[in-house]
């Protein structure tokens, strides 16, 4: 595997708010953790907050958790309350508020959670709890109920977890989630993959995070070779906007899928954020440039506090049908909605079938033409 230089220092952001940071701190996620900014009184030291946004951290701070880390702040515009970054870290007071058909629970997770750090929603899947702690809680969160802060879900829940998954032949595909896993420290994760790989029927690891984004510097060399010493592990990342594309987070996808991991991206859809053609198209060409794979764009769950920034439906069918004209396949991920209460994942596409006349088929391609597709007139389709 070639060695990847270290991505440029935020030269004037450290000169400003960090004189004294070494290099080396820098690209420490420890110390990003560290220096992290959790309270709004702090955060106006780096970012004009508008009434708004202040009035927003102030009815929100009892409700659900701010944290932001250096690098994040860093990639932030501190005079634009637009800024994509900014949407996505610092509250509104639309988020004190519950909409109709919001739910604590949005996926219906709990009712499927046999041990607490355990959901078993689909019968060859499980989601593995890692942890409620993330490096920056992100505003649109579906999992608000748990990073939250109160019960925290330490190594006894993974245990019990991991138990309840050795104990279920069925199971052969294992999400780590949280929260944010990567936090878990190298040989804390190393204890745990090698629980996991333990089990003869688990057959794949998919790890969940948003760590590429939010805090590239913790993915590390050694992070990605222990990722690697458990193939297969599949690394499932969120990047959302092309504006966190940034040479940081290039080297931390660079070096999972230059030690042989494979890395795909899961977009929300997040209304005045990118909720425009011209913005998914940008990013999910960026992902691939990366060798990241655009995988799903989700509609945003119907989480509490969340309705302001969330898409009518039809218009993420919209989107995807605009964006089928433009990009390949490669490019072009699966729209999909997670049902709530618990109904699982569906996936919504544009109707290309537009009539079923006899044995011909009348279809539409993405700029809008009619072409007719011959039926075969044997329909038996059965395997021998």
């Amino acid at each position: 595997m070639k060695r990847l230089p270290p991505p440029p220092l935020p030269l004037s952001f450290l000169k400003r708010h960090f004189p004294n940071t070494s290099a080396r701190q820098w690209n420490d996620w420890r110390w990003h953790m560290q220096h992290a900014v959790q309270a709004w009184e702090d955060l106006e030291r780096f970012v004009r907050l508008t009434p708004e946004e202040r009035s927003g951290c102030q009815q929100t701070q009892k409700l659900f958790r701010l944290r932001l880390p250096p690098y994040v702040l860093s990639l932030m515009d501190a005079d634009n309350p637009h800024c994509p970054i900014r949407r996505q870290a610092i509250p509104l007071p639309q988020e004190a508020t519950c909409a109709p058909g919001e739910l604590a629970d949005p996926l219906g997770e709990e009712k499927h959670s046999p041990v607490r750090a355990l959901v078993h929603r689909y019968a060859d899947r499980a989601l593995l709890l890692c942890t409620d702690s993330c490096p920056m809680y992100c505003r649109h969160c579906t999992r608000r109920r748990i990073t939250r802060g109160g019960q925290p879900l330490g190594e006894a829940a993974r245990s019990e977890a991991v138990d309840y998954i050795a104990a279920n032949p069925g199971i052969r595909e294992v999400v780590l989630s949280g929260g944010e896993p990567a936090l878990l420290s190298d040989e804390v994760m190393e204890a745990l993959l090698q629980r996991l790989r333990a089990i003869a029927h688990v057959d794949v690891i998919r790890l969940g995070t948003r760590a590429p984004v939010t805090l590239p510097m913790r993915i590390t060399p050694a992070f990605a070779r222990l990722l690697r010493r458990h193939a297969p592990v599949f690394v499932v990342t969120h990047f959302n906007h092309p504006k966190e594309v940034t040479p940081a987070a290039v080297r931390a996808c660079g070096l999972l899928v230059d030690a042989g991991v494979p890395v795909e991206n899961q977009t929300v859809l997040l209304r005045g954020i990118n909720s425009s053609a011209r913005i998914l198209e940008a990013l999910f060409l960026a992902c691939l440039r990366m060798r990241v794979r655009p995988y799903y764009l989700h509609q945003l769950d119907v989480a509490q506090g969340i309705e302001h920034m969330r898409t009518p439906l039809h218009w993420g069918v919209k989107l995807l049908g605009q964006l089928a004209g433009r990009l390949s396949g490669l490019a072009l991920p699966a729209f999909a909605v997670d049902l709530p209460g618990g109904g699982g994942k569906v996936r919504l596409v544009p109707e290309a079938i537009v009539a079923r006349e006899g044995q011909q088929t009348v279809l539409q391609n993405p700029e809008g033409r009619h072409y007719v597709y011959p039926e075969p007139s044997e329909t038996n389709c059965d395997c021998p």
